[in-house]
């Protein structure tokens, strides 16, 4: 489990992409904390750490992930939002992240308002149904507070800091994201579907 607060950019050295699926090798000042069979959330994607050394980590992303997240397109040089799992005695300082991505947004304006910056994202309606006014949202790994939402879109106010520590700003339209959405709001749409579809009946 995550919280979607990240702990380093860190950087893709290379992409294998195969048949089989893609493995990447990314380097990371956070190299020293990880070790072989940890879960490392990858841009809000968790992976597992196959093989470190002082410099980084490597890690495997399975056809099933490549084809639900937005690392397909991952290329060698990307910045990546890095977030180790987190441990029992951590605080909770963003949101219940799992790191198990629910779909893929596309950035379709990143605008500045005062010193923060509004990202707007366009979501399809299987996720827009999770998504609420001042509710959580997890971009590409990052917990962010939802702040509009249109039929079609939200949008999350980034601070100089989110800023700052992530890599939400080098955001322009066009480019796909992450998206996971309130694993709380999953959990109550599926104990609550089976009485309003009694009600209706």
């Amino acid at each position: 489990m995550f919280t979607g607060l990240i702990e380093d950019v860190g950087t893709v050295e290379s992409v294998e992409a195969g048949a089989d699926g893609s493995r990447l090798r990314i380097e990371t000042g956070l190299a020293d904390e990880i070790e072989s069979g940890d879960s490392v959330a990858v841009n809000g994607v968790c992976l597992t750490a196959t093989a470190i050394d002082g410099a980084g980590f490597a890690t495997e992303a399975m056809n099933q992930t490549l084809a639900v997240t937005a690392l397909a397109g991952v290329e060698a040089g990307a910045r990546v939002n890095l977030e180790l799992a987190m441990k029992a005695s951590d605080r909770l300082g963003g949101h219940i992240v799992q790191g198990h991505v629910d779909g893929v947004g596309e950035v379709a304006a990143f605008d500045r308002d005062g010193f923060a910056r509004r990202l707007r994202v366009a979501l399809d309606p299987g996720l827009m149904r999770y998504a609420i006014d001042k509710g959580s949202v997890a971009l590409d790994g990052v917990s962010l507070t939802i702040a509009a939402l249109g039929d079609d879109w939200l949008e999350v106010s980034l601070i100089p800091e989110t800023l700052e520590r992530t890599n939400l700003g080098d955001a322009e339209p066009g480019r796909k994201i992450n998206v996971e959405c309130d694993v709380i709001a999953k959990h109550v749409e599926r104990l609550v579907a089976p009485l309003a579809r009694e009600e209706r009946a």
